[in-house]
């Protein structure tokens, strides 16, 4: 058993070919009129397809772009802010570490809503600042 998406003998096939000869002009001008319709379909889904590329290319680069800014920004930040702890460390003077220790904590807990949650942290360092250890 052989299977096959045609008509298996040729008496079949030519019979075919009799029919789609024969159809009436309509059909005929409805089936062209369809094929050319679903050809512009095509032209048009793969044009729209182009430019959406075109326009997540762009957008993409245009996100890298921001991206790369963005992290610029943080490391000018960041090295800015660790020469300002480096020439704060060489001025240590006794009694003054809970002045140090405020000043790397941020004691506002509204101040940045993406941070971890770091209340329980602030707790203790406020309360070993009020009551600190006894040695």
């Amino acid at each position: 058993f052989k299977e096959s998406n045609g008509p298996t003998d040729s008496y079949a096939a030519i019979s075919q070919a009799d029919r789609l000869q024969s159809e009436p002009e309509s059909i005929r001008k409805w089936r062209e009129e369809q094929k050319e319709r679903l050809e512009q379909l095509d032209a048009n889904s793969r044009r729209q397809e182009a430019e959406w590329k075109e326009k997540a290319i762009k957008e993409l680069e245009e996100w890298y772009a921001r991206q790369d800014e963005k992290l610029q920004k943080t490391k000018a930040s960041n090295r800015a802010a660790e020469e300002a702890f480096v020439n704060d460390a060489e001025d240590i003077f006794p009694g003054t570490e809970w002045e140090r220790v405020a000043q790397l904590c941020d004691f506002n807990p509204k101040s940045s809503k993406q941070a971890k949650d770091v209340s329980r942290m602030r707790s203790v360092l406020i309360s070993l600042k009020q009551a600190p250890l006894v040695r």
